[in-house]
């Protein structure tokens, strides 16, 4: 007998092929038709859930064939924003970055691409391997690569390193059980909102994965995930950060081997720092709810930050811990509250001193979905909170956005502790971590200056707070 989840999974390829008015799932070969029968899609809340197996270009097919639609999306978007940001074509994009990045990306990586474009072209639209290159790398490329090239062209320093996303990890005295507990939202320019895909990733070999992801990524981006090692983490990017080497690893490729073959926070990290690149420079914060243990990596390109502890907290908000990384790797002045990444450091530390002993869950979400502005004293919506609102601040918060009303700001939520992560589940919101919709062509006719976003800016209206776990 056929299993259940098989032939729902046939009859949800057969109804994606025609949607897409591609040929029937017959025209896949029996080798493709056998990988596709051991992964699923569904939808919920806001949410893609993707379940995908195996070794890694079967992997890869099933993501690519399941999500091509969105993938396709995705990529044409980018192309967008990518023309808006520098004025070069998406192909000389694509060129430059398979011919830095190929070298340095391992073989299993390298394979779990080729089967996502594959994928993509079995379900009938277009993509090549070098497309998925460049789109998995498109934030080391367009924020750490492009400022380099652009100051060679036009002779002027250009900030790199975007400020984006909350995130805090608490264990020991600080949480109500005393285990790890730890919550995380994304900041982002929301024409680029993609990250709405919760993964189940179980390979052939190496840990298995649950994690937010975009369409067509082998990486998380966001970054939010737990693994069956029982490791969690997260990240905030560093903020102003200036560094970038074209002949390291890039950062994709490392967070997902880290990811998959870890076993452990000191293994994580040694991966992670194997061929760094300075590309998506992040502080990392990760947990052990096996150990009960905590730890931070702040990594920079000629300069490193790590700390581990079983006791007490630490926070991100776009600001450099490390001093040698503030000081000598980032522009940034980490006493100016005007700048997001400042006032949301100063409101962490706020929360986490008022809450010490029963963070949990439910305090998490409070967390993630907070509007204090530090730098105002009052409680608003706003580029400087925790869930961050720029599109509604007529305030040019620099460093990112810079612009009054900036279409930017927080785009989900998560949160996880010990007893989560140890059967692979967490508690996601799609939308914002506060559940403030956001309606485009209602922004688009109050602020006409953003009228290129016309055609890719998406709705994000409120949803509920969800759980997600593995062999849904």
């Amino acid at each position: 007998m056929i299993p259940h989840r098989y032939l729902v999974a046939a009859v949800a390829l057969s109804l994606l092929r025609l949607s897409a008015g591609a040929d029937p799932v017959s025209s896949l070969t029996s080798e493709q038709q056998s990988w596709l029968a051991k992964a699923h899609r569904f939808e919920r809340a806001g949410w893609i859930y993707l379940h995908v197996e195996g070794k890694a270009r079967e992997r890869g097919f099933q993501h690519g064939y399941l999500l091509a639609k969105e993938i396709d999306d995705g990529l044409r978007t980018t192309r967008v924003e990518w023309s808006h940001l520098s004025a070069m074509d998406w192909p000389w994009l694509v060129s430059r970055g398979a011919a830095m990045f190929v070298p340095n990306i391992d073989a299993e990586n390298l394979a779990e691409l080729d089967g996502i474009a594959e994928g993509v072209r079995a379900a009938g639209y277009a993509a090549s391997r070098d497309d998925m290159i460049a789109y998995n790398g498109i934030i080391e490329l367009s924020s750490y690569w492009w400022p380099q090239e652009l100051k060679r062209m036009k002779d002027v320093t250009v900030p790199t390193g975007r400020q984006s996303c909350s995130s805090f990890i608490a264990t020991g005295s600080m949480t109500r059980d005393g285990n790890i507990v730890m919550g995380h939202n994304t900041m982002q320019d929301y024409s680029d909102v993609f990250c709405r895909v919760v993964e189940d990733i179980l390979p052939a070999h190496g840990h298995r994965i649950l994690w937010q992801t975009d369409p067509g990524w082998i990486h998380s981006g966001t970054d939010f995930f737990i693994t069956d090692a029982g490791l969690a983490g997260s990240e905030t990017t560093i903020g102003s950060f200036d560094g970038f080497d074209t002949n390291g690893v890039p950062e994709f490729a490392r967070m997902r081997r880290a990811t998959q073959d870890a076993g452990s926070i000191d293994q994580w990290c040694e991966i992670m720092r194997r061929g760094n690149n300075g590309g998506y420079a992040n502080a990392w914060l990760l947990g052990d709810s096996n150990t009960k243990e905590i730890g931070r990596l702040e990594l920079g390109l000629k300069h490193v930050g790590f700390e581990k502890k079983r006791d007490g907290y630490f926070v991100g908000s776009n600001i450099a811990e490390d001093p040698k990384i503030l000081r000598l790797e980032t522009t940034a002045e980490d006493t100016d509250i005007r700048l997001s990444s400042v006032s949301r450091r100063l409101r962490w530390k706020d929360l986490m001193r008022n809450h010490a002993g029963r963070i949990d869950l439910d305090l998490a979400r409070q967390f993630e979905a907070d509007h204090f502005d530090s730098y105002r004293g009052e409680v608003m919506r706003s580029g400087r909170t925790l869930c961050g609102h720029f599109e509604l601040d007529p305030e040019a918060v620099s460093p990112w956005p810079g612009v009054p009303y900036g279409c930017a700001g927080t785009v989900d939520g998560k949160v996880v502790d010990a007893s989560m992560t140890k059967r692979m589940s967490f508690l996601a919101r799609w939308g914002s971590a506060c559940g403030t919709p956001f309606v485009a062509r209602k922004f688009l006719l109050a602020h006409p200056q953003f009228d290129w976003m016309s055609g890719i800016l998406k709705d994000r209206p409120t949803q509920p707070w969800t759980e997600f776990r593995t062999e849904e």
